[in-house]
């Protein structure tokens, strides 16, 4: 399953970065985000940060760390450009709905099976959660709008 689930990631970037409708619709001068200063406090975070200071222990929590921020630079290009095409609109909404939903599966768990505490996992996807937050005041307000032009 982890096989799939990397060759489908490889193949997603690599038609993103080959294929030319993708290509053609990505503005280089709205996306000036740096990541870079997203990957290194998410794994200074995660060398300080950890369960077991082991190199696998280290590199899951870094995961979680930049899991929590990645979808940032989408978000910032979307505030920026004030511009939620519907496949981007709609895949950044499933995404913050996946999380949600994780979240109610968390908290599930914790009434339902004894000893069921994971800080790091859980305080990083609320964190991402909460990024999402913005991202939905934005959705909805935008498919309101939509919605009243149709009414009227």
């Amino acid at each position: 399953m982890k096989l799939i689930f990397l060759g489908s990631s490889f193949s997603i970037v690599w038609y993103m970065r080959h294929h030319s409708i993708v290509r053609r619709s990505y503005n280089k001068d709205q996306d000036t985000f740096r990541r870079f200063f997203l990957v290194l406090p998410c794994l200074l975070l995660a060398l300080l940060i950890n369960e077991n200071f082991t190199f696998k222990e280290v590199m899951w929590t870094f995961s979680l760390y930049l899991e929590a921020v990645a979808i940032l630079p989408q978000l910032v290009l979307l505030q920026r450009t004030r511009n939620i095409d519907n496949l981007t609109g709609q895949y950044v909404f499933f995404l913050g709905a996946y999380r949600g939903l994780y979240i109610l599966n968390w908290v599930y768990r914790y009434f339902t099976e004894p000893h069921y505490v994971h800080w790091i996992p859980w305080i990083s996807g609320l964190v991402q959660t909460l990024l999402y937050a913005d991202f939905f005041y934005y959705y909805f307000d935008r498919y309101a709008v939509l919605s009243s032009r149709f009414l009227y």
